[in-house]
């Protein structure tokens, strides 16, 4: 007999409430020198937890290949954090409403993982979120080109990590992948799944 969803998301609950470090984009780069008082915007993503398929799924999206920034990149739905916004829990909340329609009053939100610092100056903290009623996605339109689910185990099993690399800005700079399928998750996506995935297995 299949756990009920409570015992399901509770091992990510308790794994959430733990203490961590924060990552960053240039974890796997030790020649990396981050300049002393840099001020980085704060934002936050949500990791949209589903029940589907008989298992935990983790919704992800695409981002529009017309985008100026990051086309085509596989990510979680979130941004900066609005002067309107209480907190970044309430970006990442706000910013899934508008790219795929998941309203905030279905969403039980499990943790957050310590924040996670880009290469374009944000400080983004990983927002964990159960959903707890069905929703019909909807893509916003010009930004998200497609919204799609991967099993949640699948990304938090280290072994399907890998660590690859390719010059930028002149050196040469390594990084996390977890392909799935015919989607390439790579970056900021892939190292905060990769601490998220660090955080279960320590």
């Amino acid at each position: 007999m299949r756990p009920a969803v409570s015992d399901q998301v509770q091992p990510y609950r308790d794994a959430l409430a733990q203490t961590g470090v924060g990552s960053s984009d240039f974890d796997l780069n030790a020649d990396v020198v981050l300049p002393e008082g840099r001020v980085l915007r704060p934002a936050g993503v949500l990791a949209p937890i589903i029940e589907q398929n008989g298992r935990l799924e983790l919704l992800l999206t695409k981002r529009s290949s017309a985008l100026k920034h990051h086309p085509g990149q596989i990510a979680f739905p979130g941004g900066k954090q609005d002067e309107t916004d209480a907190d970044v829990v309430a970006a990442a909340l706000r910013e899934a409403c508008e790219e795929i329609g998941l309203s905030p009053g279905i969403v039980d939100i499990l943790g957050t993982l310590p924040s996670h610092e880009t290469v374009t100056g944000f400080n983004v903290t990983p927002v964990i979120g159960f959903i707890t009623e069905p929703f019909k996605i909807s893509p916003e339109p010009g930004e998200v080109e497609e919204v799609f689910s991967v099993p949640l185990d699948h990304v938090l099993n280290p072994g399907n990590y890998l660590i690859q690399s390719r010059r930028w800005r002149g050196k040469r700079r390594h990084y996390y992948v977890v392909p799935y399928g015919p989607y390439y998750i790579w970056g900021a996506t892939a190292r905060m799944l990769r601490a998220w995935t660090d955080r279960m297995t320590s």
